[in-house]
Parts: C-alpha cells; sequence; structure tokens
C-alpha cells in the first residue's frame, strides 16, 4: 500500500446537480484515507452551487463567476491541489470503494508510469447500474484516422480486461496523474490546454504524455460507473457548440502532436477522415464552421506549443506509429495480475 502517497481528487461541475452528491460521497467513502478533494464550479445556476454547500466542511470548493470550460477549470483546480497524484473525476462518475487504492498501487509498480486509468462501465443519467454490465472505457487509443476512442466501449462486461497493462492514454472522466508528469508536460503554465475548453483534452494530454516518454497504465481492480453522454453515434443530439470544439480540438490537437513520419504512414486514412469532417461542416452542421475561423486566428499560438512540445520529444517514430491502429493497442505490463471486483462492493446510487 501507498501510504506516503497523498492524492487530491479534482472535480469540474457545470449545472452537475443530478450527479455531483452521489459522486462526492462515493469519494468520500474511499477506503484510501491520504486525499482531499477539490470542486471548481463553472458557474453553475442548477442548483448545484446549492448542493455544493453541503459539502464545503470535506471538500474545498471554489466557484467562478463564468464558465471557464472543463479544461481551465481542471488547470485551477490542479494548481489549488496538493497532491502527489491528482484525480480529474467528472460529476457523473460513481466509484468503488477501492478505486483510488488501485489507481495508486498501478501506479507506483513503474516510476515512467505518468497516467492510470481504471475499468469504468457504463449506468444511467440516474446513477441506475445495469443488470448487464457494459464497459464505459478501460482507457483511449487512436487510429489510423487519428480518431480517438475509448478501448471497450458499450462491450458487453462478460470478464475481459483483466490485466495490468500499458494503454495510449486515460480518459479524464477518471484519471489519475502523478504530479511529477503534470510539471513536466505542462505547455506555458497549462496541463489542460485551454484552448479546446471542453472535449478532446484528456486525449492531447494523453499524445503529449507518450511523445515526452510518460506511460500510462491501465489497472483493473479499479472499477467505477460512468454515465458517457458523448459517443461517435449519437453526435446529432449532442449541443452544436459541443460538435463545434469537438472539431476544432481535433485539428489542434493534430498540429501540437503529430510528426511528420506517422502523418507519412497513414496520410491517406488521415486525409479521407479530414475530408468527411469538412464536407459534413459544410453541408449539414454549419454551426461547427466556426471551429475553423477559431483555428485560424489562434495559429500562431497553436505552432508555438507544436515547438515547444516536439523539442523536448523523447521517444522514437517507431515507437509512436506502434500506437495508432484500428484495433486497440495494448501493451503488457510487468507482474501483470488478474483479479475481479465485487459488485457488493459498489456504493449504491
Amino acid at each position: 500500500m501507498a501510504q506516503n502517497d497523498f492524492v487530491s481528487v479534482t472535480i469540474v461541475t457545470y449545472n452537475s446537480g443530478r450527479y455531483i452528491r452521489r459522486c462526492l460521497e462515493s469519494v468520500l467513502a474511499q477506503k484510501y484515507p491520504y486525499r482531499e478533494i477539490i470542486v471548481v464550479d463553472n458557474s453553475s445556476d442548477d442548483g448545484t452551487q446549492d448542493l455544493l454547500e453541503q459539502f464545503e466542511d470535506r471538500c474545498r470548493v471554489q466557484y467562478n463567476r463564468e464558465n471557464r470550460g472543463f479544461a481551465a477549470a481542471q488547470n485551477q483546480a490542479i494548481q489549488l491541489s496538493n497532491g502527489d497524484w491528482v484525480l480529474t473525476l467528472n460529476p457523473d462518475v460513481l466509484l468503488l470503494p477501492n478505486f483510488i487504492q488501485a489507481l495508486v498501487d498501478a501506479g507506483q509498480s513503474d516510476p515512467a508510469v505518468g497516467s492510470v486509468c481504471g475499468k469504468l462501465l457504463t449506468m444511467s443519467s440516474h446513477f441506475e447500474i445495469p443488470s448487464r454490465p457494459v464497459v464505459d472505457s478501460t482507457g483511449i487509443y487512436f487510429n489510423p484516422m487519428l480518431r480517438h476512442l475509448d478501448r471497450g466501449s458499450q462491450e458487453v462486461d462478460n470478464g475481459h480486461y483483466l490485466q495490468r497493462e500499458y494503454v495510449f492514454g486515460a480518459t479524464a472522466a477518471a484519471a489519475l496523474y502523478r504530479r511529477s508528469m503534470i510539471d513536466d508536460i505542462s505547455v506555458e503554465g497549462e496541463f489542460f490546454d485551454t484552448d479546446f475548453f471542453v472535449y478532446r483534452e484528456d486525449a492531447d494530454v494523453a499524445w503529449r504524455a507518450q511523445l515526452l516518454g510518460w506511460k500510462c497504465m491501465y489497472a483493473p481492480l479499479a472499477r467505477g460507473y460512468h454515465v458517457r453522454k458523448v459517443l461517435p453515434g449519437n453526435r446529432r443530439a449532442l449541443p452544436g457548440v459541443i460538435n463545434m470544439h469537438s472539431v476544432k480540438n481535433r485539428f489542434l490537437m493534430r498540429i501540437k502532436n503529430i510528426s511528420a513520419d506517422l502523418y507519412r504512414r497513414h496520410w491517406l486514412s488521415i486525409t479521407a477522415r479530414d475530408a468527411a469532417v469538412v464536407l459534413c461542416c459544410l453541408l449539414w452542421e454549419h454551426s461547427s464552421l466556426k471551429a475553423f475561423w477559431l483555428l485560424s486566428t489562434n495559429l500562431n499560438r497553436v505552432f508555438r506549443k507544436r515547438r515547444l512540445i516536439q523539442a523536448r520529444k523523447r521517444v522514437d517514430d517507431a515507437y509512436m506509429a506502434s500506437w495508432f491502429e484500428y484495433a486497440p493497442v495494448s501493451k503488457k505490463a510487468p507482474e501483470s495480475i488478474l483479479g475481479l471486483v465485487s459488485t457488493s462492493d459498489i456504493a449504491k446510487p
């Protein structure tokens, strides 16, 4: 047990009233005693702030006067934190009692591990757990079209994903980040890129961390539940502003992180996907055209960030290319373990 490692749990809320109470209760019920909880509210107006007031004796709560976006608010929470590790957590996540302990144990097994993720399963927006467990995420991966996806998403959980292994990155819905990695890969003082505002910022962090030589480990004994609102098949049901940021951030992430070698290997797949995205915006999703204007007006800053990242690259092109496949890539970790968590251990919603 990593008793000397202090964990800061950072949560960003924005109109999260239907979720936040049970999320915080599941964090407070964690068996890992060395932790603090920091919540940053982005000017909610749905009663979230009234609920947060009930937890001010057990959590540090910061109330913003405006919605600064997920990335900026998470950076704000991280700056307020003191932990050796930072667990970013979405308010629509419910954790099993040993979640933090399992993540820290896995992270301590390899000093090159900068981030750790567990097995998230799906639950309804009412925090109802389905009788048939379905996987939400066991880490994120990239395919040759530069799409980032959740490993195992929407698969029935039949007892697979039991090995501790390296994956490309962790979804920030419930990701444990080593403090030294946060400090190392931050660009111009930012861990999450505030140009993203919301969506894909965790994939950007994962890509940057890989470039700078940090690993991400999947810890199968860390279990939780997540209300997944953004899926590849439900784009039309999402608010236009989310889709706009999705388009913007796809290109923003690529400009900053891609190498000439990776583009050369997959230029056809990348170009085909880009053409489809642009065509969709031109013909149907007109609200997302703003993404290209935002990119064009910020190109100088984006390319400055690219130069800072690429100048510090610590891995070779072949290593990076090994992660970009159509099937999810994982790599064996030392002393892999098997194990299951009983559903009786869950913090009931």
